[in-house]
């Protein structure tokens, strides 16, 4: 509810700039006393942003990235240029893994974006990637609230699963069938399992870190093509 009397009219202007980039759909109508209106509707790019037969959607995934959050990092970006650094970093004084643990209201934004991204996913990966057959026990490590892990039990419900993560990400996630999750980090140790699974991205810092322990490590990264 809102006592803004010009709220028609805003809403209205933010709707049309939507139509322009075909988000939303726009056609003339008229009112009962016979006014022209504009009636909006959702355009086919829209069926990304309502939720799926799994309950999820790319929508979490855009407010993330549209967070003010992030979006002021981006006035650090000259100074990353010059100096070096990180911008989250250079803006909040902390790593993003940090600040987490600070604002709670960002953090359930984050592991929400993180949760319906993982499920598209792995839903994907899960369809031409068999590497999970025959194995008995699965440690995601960095696995958010667990998601990935939940899509991989479900094609696999004889795997045991271990969704590993700091214990502020953990402390959010729901109970999935067959997934135990466990808080710590990583850098100090990792729960035991067959395999490891990792979702990163290609410039994921750690590999310099890692110590061979004669296991199975399955790796799904994230590239922009060339």
């Amino acid at each position: 509810p809102t006592k803004n009397p010009d709220a028609a009219v805003i809403l209205d202007r933010i709707l049309r700039l939507l139509a322009s980039y075909s988000v939303v759909t726009c056609s003339p109508g008229s009112s009962p006393d016979g006014k022209v209106e504009r009636l909006y509707g959702l355009a086919p790019v829209c069926k990304y942003l309502t939720k799926n037969e799994d309950g999820v959607s790319l929508a979490a995934f855009a407010l993330l990235i549209q967070d003010k959050v992030l979006v002021d990092t981006w006035y650090n970006l000259k100074d990353v240029v010059l100096e070096g650094g990180i911008p989250f970093n250079k803006a909040y004084g902390m790593s993003s893994f940090e600040y987490h643990t600070k604002d709670l209201r960002y953090n359930k934004v984050f592991n929400d974006a993180m949760n319906d991204h993982s499920t598209i996913t792995m839903k994907k990966l899960l369809k031409t990637y068999d590497g999970f057959t025959g194995i008995k026990t699965v440690v995601d490590v960095g696995g958010g609230i667990g998601a990935s892990l939940n899509m991989i039990i479900s094609k696999y419900p004889s795997i045991k699963g271990i969704n590993f993560d700091l214990p502020h990400v953990i402390m959010d996630a729901p109970s999935y069938p067959g997934v135990k999750h466990v808080g710590g980090d990583m850098f100090a140790n990792v729960p035991k399992g067959d395999a490891i699974f990792m979702k990163v991205s290609s410039k994921f810092y750690c590999w310099s870190h890692c110590v061979t322990c004669h296991g199975t490590i399955h790796i799904l990264q994230l590239f922009v093509p060339a």
